[in-house]
């Protein structure tokens, strides 16, 4: 919550606009309260949001704190060790040998879009202003909001240490040079060969019957991720132990849930925060790899993957 360009802001979820002023703000948030507080049959989840935002707006320090970083482009984009690498990374401890670009698509594609949607000739100062991206259309909104859930996997994987290969943007066929139709993240490492598939929905999801359900999902996630990776297993000639989803920490009930074959693979959904436990551990019933299958395995995907 609150820093996904596809959630509510603290403003929104106290119900007023970002220049309120502190009395209202006070008053708004004690509204809210009583409201949403469990024993007076509110929602336990939104009493919570209401709680985090007045943390992060309560005060005029935390205030100013938030109107002044809360932006989508903070973060900088990963260092990575591989192809594209612009620079060295300022961390000097050893990491996951990296390849391609993760979010780099998608964000290069919202810059496009979000500057044609605010006007030829328009000066557009920050395209990462929090008020732009909560105003612009879904689409665009999803656009980013996926690219900066790629990138912070990318951060996971990068720290796994360099037993690690990781590959980001795989494209995976479809219909030609249609970069939608691709892997986020190929990970390669002792506990085994492993898909993953990095989303931010926006809110909560569930599973039924070994796919992601929820109100900001179309399609069949899961499923789609699953038909990429036997596009590249096909390719390259290689075999992946499992299938992961990475979400955000507060959109899943459970850190880890694994879903047993599914389709037949082993197919786990993660929270953010478990996911080095994950790729460290291995998914249950996943093959773990070692010696010269790692070697063989990782000469093959570089031969062969392409990046969207």
């Amino acid at each position: 919550m609150f820093d996904s360009p596809l959630s509510a802001s603290a403003y929104d979820v106290l119900a007023v606009p970002p220049d309120v002023t502190e009395e209202e703000l006070r008053r708004a948030y004690r509204l809210r309260l009583r409201q949403s507080h469990p024993d007076t049959g509110g929602d336990a989840a939104v009493f919570v949001q209401v709680q985090r935002a007045w943390d992060l707006v309560g005060t005029p320090e935390a205030r100013a704190a938030y109107d002044r970083g809360h932006g989508f482009g903070q973060a900088a984009a990963p260092e990575w060790s591989g192809w594209h690498a612009q620079t060295p990374p300022a961390d000097t401890r050893p990491r996951a040998r990296s390849y391609g670009q993760p979010g780099g698509w998608r964000r290069e594609r919202y810059l496009d879009l979000v500057r044609e949607w605010v006007g030829r000739g328009v000066t557009l100062d920050d395209p990462y202003d929090p008020a732009l991206v909560r105003s612009a259309p879904h689409h665009l909104r999803r656009l980013l909001a996926d690219a900066l859930a790629e990138e912070a996997t990318a951060r996971i994987v990068a720290d796994l240490g360099m037993g690690y290969t990781v590959w980001h943007d795989v494209a995976a066929g479809g219909r030609s040079g249609d970069p939608e139709s691709k892997v986020d993240h190929i990970v390669l490492g002792p506990s085994g060969l492993y898909g993953l598939l990095s989303e931010d929905f926006g809110g909560p999801v569930r599973l039924k019957r070994g796919e992601l359900i929820g109100d900001g999902i179309a399609g069949a996630p899961i499923a789609e991720l699953l038909s990429r990776l036997r596009v590249v297993a096909r390719a390259a000639g290689v075999r992946f132990g499992g299938a992961i989803v990475v979400l955000p920490d507060e959109d899943v009930s459970e850190a880890i849930t694994e879903l047993g074959k599914v389709r037949g693979m082993h197919v786990a959904v993660v929270a953010r925060s478990a996911l080095a436990t994950v790729l460290r551990r291995g998914v249950s019933g996943a093959r773990a790899v070692g010696g010269n299958e790692v070697f063989d395995a990782r000469t093959r995907l570089n031969q062969t993957v392409a990046f969207v």
